[in-house]
């Protein structure tokens, strides 16, 4: 862990849809400066954990506190949560970052357009700004959505399996783009991933949700943890 100072605390929390216990007495402290892979079976939890750090979703036991007054997280969902039929431009998806500093209706000034450009020029999207969302590539999209969190200003990005759907080379360029997130703009990094070889190239620990239970592991630690555990059933509160 790259600081001592925990920004992000999770202290016996429970999340429940209904009658149903998603997430079970978790305890988790997150450092600045830190990439933390959630990684665990389809619908263990990992993504429900993460939008109660968001403030998404309430917990129905234990309180979660996290960096984020005055200040928005960069929140980066699946890129099929976009409609794809919504005529928006690359240019202008980057740009919805700016939305909490300008409201809706204000325009972006030059400092602004200017961080946007060179979000763009960052991600490789340069040439690709004036073309629908619906014309990107996975690659393209999930860069997109990557720029718009980064625009933002954020400290704390939050990732819902961000390679999902792509191809290895196109992963391999995503994750160097988050790891550099970390190493370059000294950014907090959370995502819902699913492998575990690709998490352990990215951080030496990750969290592991199993069956709503959540434990802060090594590589080899979580490889026994999820090995033990039988196949959970696929859901969407993963």
């Amino acid at each position: 862990m790259k600081s001592q100072q925990a920004i992000i605390v999770c202290e016996h929390v429970t999340i429940a849809y209904g009658r149903q216990e998603v997430v079970r007495d978790a305890c988790l402290d997150v450092h600045a400066g830190t990439l933390l892979p959630f990684v665990g079976p389809n619908g263990a939890g990992k993504t429900t954990l993460l939008r109660a750090i968001l403030g998404l979703l309430v917990p129905v036991r234990g309180t979660i506190r996290v960096p984020f007054a005055g200040k928005p997280a960069g929140y980066v969902p699946q890129q099929k949560a976009i409609d794809p039929l919504y005529p928006v431009t690359t240019r202008q998806i980057v740009e919805m970052g700016l939305y909490p500093e300008l409201g809706w209706w204000k325009r972006p000034g030059a400092d602004q357009c200017r961080r946007v450009t060179d979000v763009l020029a960052r991600f490789g999207l340069a040439g690709h700004q004036n073309k629908t969302f619906s014309e990107l590539s996975g690659g393209m999209k999930q860069k997109a959505l990557l720029g718009r969190a980064l625009v933002s200003g954020a400290d704390v990005f939050v990732f819902d399996e961000p390679t999902s759907e792509l191809d290895e080379d196109t992963e391999r360029e995503v994750l160097a783009h988050l790891v550099g997130l970390v190493r370059q703009d000294g950014k907090t990094v959370l995502l819902a991933h699913h492998g575990l070889d690709q998490a352990g190239a990215l951080a030496r620990h990750v969290c592991v949700v199993k069956h709503g239970h959540v434990q802060i592991a090594t590589i080899p630690e979580a490889r026994r943890l999820l090995s033990a555990t039988s196949s959970a059933g696929g859901g969407s509160n993963g």
